[in-house]
Order: C-alpha cells, then sequence, then structure tokens
C-alpha cells in the first residue's frame, strides 16, 4: 500500500493561498484520476480540483473553511503498491512545515510501535477518533430537563429565576477545549478564552456560533444575576448567550478574504496609480431600443440572449475601432505605452463571492451572434461561481451596468492594467427635444473613467462621443464598421 498526497495547487498565476469551501469526498471513499475532491476559493476565483491518481481517500488534512498555503498537503489517498510509502502529487514532503489534519491534531497520541509516516501524522487500522471527554461532575436536574454541573460534595442551591437554556456540555477544568482551527483563531480575534466558552457541537466541540455568542454576551448589557452561593474551588458554569443577546450585538466582524481581499487591494492599487479621468454623457437610445426588440424577433438570432447590453458592448468595439489609440496600457518597469491590437471586453459581475470581471477574448473579432453567446456564457459562469482565472486576466477595457440597479449613472474605478471603462446608468423613460418637439424617449447616461497617462482629454471625448453616436443611431453599427 502506497500513501500518496495530493498538494494545493498554484491554480492562478502567482497566487500563495486558498481556501477549502468544500469537500465532495471523505475518508473510505473511492477515488479515481480527474476526479474532483473539493472546490476552493482563491483571491480570483471558485475552482474545482480534481484528483491526479486512483486509490481510496485516507485522510482530508483541512476542514472545510480553512484557508491554506499553495504547496501544503490537502488529502492523502492509499494506492495499490508495494511497501508502505509516501508519495506526493507534486514535490516531496517538506518535514520542516508538515501539514496536520485538524482532526488529527485532537487525536490521542500515536502507540511506540506505529510507523510515522508524515510528521505528527502516521498509519493505522482504525479511523482516527478524538480523545473521550472526560465524564462531567455529577449534576442536579433543573426545571424542564436542564442540568448545571456543581462542585463535588456542594449542596445544591436553588438556580436563579431566568430563562431555562438546553442542557450543554461544560468544558471540563484544565482540559484543552476541542475546537477547529479557524473557530480558535475567530475566538482569539474577538479576545474570547475558549475554556470559557459553552461548546454545543457534536462531541462537545466550540463552534463559530458558539464564540460569537461569548463575544456577543461579552459586550450586550445585562442585569446582574442573584447571588449564588460560594462553591469552594469550582467557577461557576457560563451561560450561553439567548438568541435575542446575539441578534442584538451592535457590530459584526466579516473577515476579509478571498475575491472581495483582492478586490480592495486592486481597487486602491489603480485608484492611487492610475490618474483618473471621468467624463458623462446623456443621450437618447431609443433607436437602439427598438433595434434590439427587432433582433429578438429575428428568426436567425433565434435563441440568443438580445439585450441592450449587447448592442452597447457592441458600440464599444466600433468606437475603439475609430480610435485606436484608447485600447492601450502603462508599463511602468519599462516606460513605455503598450498599444493593443486585440480587445479583451471586461463586463463587471456581482456575484456571491464579491464583484469579478472576467473579459471575452478578442471580442473584436466576434459576429453580434458570437458576441451574444460570449456575454451568455461570462454571465451564468459568474453566477454559478465557476469563472477560471483567466477568464479575469489580460482584460483591456471594462463595461459596468450599474443601470441594472436603477443607478443613473457612477464614477467607476478602472480595474488594474486596463485604460478605461465604461458605466452604464438606467434607461428610463424622459421628456427630450426630439425634432423640436418635447416627447418621452428611453433615455440613459454614460460615464468613462479613463487613465489620463493614456488617455487625454480630447481621446477620451471623442471615444465617448462616438459610443453615445452609435447608440443613438445604431445603423453607425454598419456605416462606421
Amino acid at each position: 500500500m502506497t500513501i500518496r498526497e495530493f498538494k494545493m495547487p498554484d491554480v492562478g498565476e502567482g497566487l500563495t493561498e486558498a481556501e477549502i469551501l468544500k469537500w465532495y469526498v471523505q475518508p473510505g471513499d473511492t477515488v479515481t484520476d480527474g476526479q474532483v475532491v473539493c472546490e476552493v476559493e482563491t483571491a480570483k476565483a471558485a475552482v474545482e480540483l480534481p484528483i491526479p491518481f486512483d486509490g481510496v481517500v485516507h485522510a482530508l488534512l483541512f476542514e472545510e473553511g480553512t484557508t491554506v498555503d499553495v504547496g501544503q498537503v490537502i488529502i492523502s489517498v492509499q494506492t495499490e503498491g508495494g511497501e508502505p510509502a509516501v508519495e506526493t502529487a507534486e514535490a516531496p514532503v517538506q518535514e520542516a512545515a508538515p501539514a496536520v489534519a485538524p482532526a488529527v491534531a485532537e487525536a490521542e497520541p500515536a502507540p511506540a510501535a506505529r510507523q510515522p509516516v508524515l510528521v505528527g501524522y502516521g498509519v493505522s487500522t482504525a479511523s482516527t477518533k478524538r480523545r473521550p471527554r472526560k465524564a462531567p461532575a455529577p449534576a442536579v436536574a433543573a426545571q424542564n430537563g436542564t442540568a448545571a454541573p456543581v462542585a463535588a460534595a456542594a449542596p445544591a442551591a436553588p438556580a436563579p429565576a431566568a430563562p431555562v437554556l438546553p442542557a450543554v456540555p461544560a468544558q471540563p477544568a484544565g482540559e484543552r477545549p476541542l475546537a477547529k482551527p479557524p473557530v480558535r483563531k475567530l475566538a482569539k480575534d474577538l479576545g474570547i478564552d475558549l475554556a470559557l466558552v459553552v461548546p454545543t457541537g457534536d462531541g462537545g466541540v466550540v463552534t463559530r456560533e458558539d464564540v460569537h455568542a461569548a463575544a456577543a454576551a461579552a459586550i450586550t448589557p445585562q442585569a446582574a444575576p442573584a447571588p449564588a452561593p460560594v462553591q469552594a474551588a469550582v467557577a461557576p458554569a457560563p451561560v450561553q448567550a439567548p438568541a435575542a443577546e446575539v441578534a442584538s450585538a451592535r457590530e459584526t466582524r466579516i473577515p476579509v478574504k478571498g475575491v472581495r481581499k483582492v478586490t480592495a487591494q486592486a481597487m486602491v492599487a489603480s485608484a492611487f496609480t492610475a490618474p483618473h479621468v471621468t467624463e458623462f454623457i446623456t443621450l437618447d437610445v431609443t433607436r437602439t431600443m427598438k433595434l434590439v426588440q427587432e433582433l429578438k424577433d429575428d428568426p436567425d438570432l433565434a435563441g440568443l440572449r438580445i439585450n441592450p447590453l449587447l448592442l452597447i458592448a457592441k458600440a464599444v468595439l466600433v468606437a475603439i475601432r475609430r480610435n485606436p489609440d484608447v485600447n492601450a496600457s502603462w508599463d511602468e518597469a519599462a516606460q513605455e505605452i503598450v498599444l493593443k491590437h486585440y480587445v479583451n471586453l471586461g463586463i463587471a459581475a456581482a456575484t456571491p463571492r464579491g464583484l469579478i470581471v472576467p473579459n471575452i477574448k478578442d471580442a473584436h473579432a466576434k459576429t453580434l451572434g458570437e458576441l451574444s453567446t460570449g456575454l451568455s456564457e461570462l454571465v451564468a459562469t459568474a453566477r454559478e461561481g465557476k469563472t477560471s482565472p483567466a477568464d479575469m486576466q489580460n482584460g483591456t477595457i471594462t463595461i459596468t451596468n450599474v443601470g441594472v440597479f436603477g443607478v443613473d449613472t457612477g464614477t467607476p474605478i478602472l480595474n488594474p492594467g486596463e485604460s478605461a471603462i465604461l458605466a452604464v446608468g438606467a434607461i428610463k423613460l424622459q421628456p427630450w427635444v426630439h425634432k423640436g418637439k418635447v416627447k418621452p424617449r428611453q433615455v440613459t447616461t454614460l460615464a468613462l473613467s479613463f487613465d489620463h497617462r493614456l488617455i487625454d482629454g480630447e481621446l477620451g471625448s471623442r471615444f465617448l462621443a462616438d459610443i453615445a453616436a452609435v447608440l443613438e443611431h445604431p445603423r453607425r453599427l454598419i456605416t462606421w464598421a
């Protein structure tokens, strides 16, 4: 039998860590080469990881929700072979920085006859189990079946009048509380002593909810309880905060990680590196909206998603063709402007994990139908959280459609490395002077932010005006192409 190990790979370019979102296998499950075993979230996207060999899952070395450095072993698999040995899917095990499963860290010490195959881990014919909890101190029955720990040989005292809570095991004195590494870190960040937290998890494990409850109880003013008889050498058992007190906490702290973390870093870097200029234009898009409806009814485009964003994207591509110098990037190291002869058109997408900007590769070379398909696939993949890091790299210009939220316009921040970003506002029926008369027309506002190192005021203004001209008279999609 051979124990083979699979390390956390670099699923992007230069990423250093990833969070394990979900395990799809458990110890004892059979896996095959190429089978997806877990989903991880990097700073750029959620990615599914396939195992590169066949065998039976031996151990999962990290729990869900744990952030793991690239290169650390995350799963071990028993494979057919000769003498017991350890192999890795990528590189030899680094004994200086072993990866130990949280469950193993809480397990009983291995017998002396056990042959270790990893630092802090070994082979066993039986499944790894947590150490048994010490028997709780004798308890006296309370109303509704609850029980409260009491000191040995101490007389029972009547409980003060208070809401009755479900029975939970208290942490035995002098014993290290059971908790997963992320929970320990959360308790440390919140300044909570795990020994004073009432565990509600299976087997007396402290959960994240227990820590939050303890934190809420610490900051929520509570009425002083009635004095209780002193029990020699035994501290009173902590009481879990009621749900109402948890809900009344004045603050909630959310760890910044994954997509949200890298987005924040990118926006700060962009805002304080590229000198932003934003220009606005309000225009009549009634003809474009009529064309959208006509294209929806066109049998040649049956099955395709036709919407205003599609024609706006096409208008941007036409305007880039007329003003190619806007499609560039700034190379700080070489002190050069890099003109791009291709357009990777980014579309900002809001997802449950945060804002991402995947792009349609070589959008300039696509027909209207191909562009529609690209947009549909991009949006569907983003909503499912399956956008790959490659889909978010090497963008040139981005469109963000804030109008879907009913917003008229905004001043968008550039996606790092790109020259411009176009914000599209809500399209609304408004009074507009048309052919000398005030009429209700479909009107929207566009906002273009651009890097003033690459695009001066004249070029930026011409580019934005060309986009507006196409949307006001969409026949220019043909005449200007």
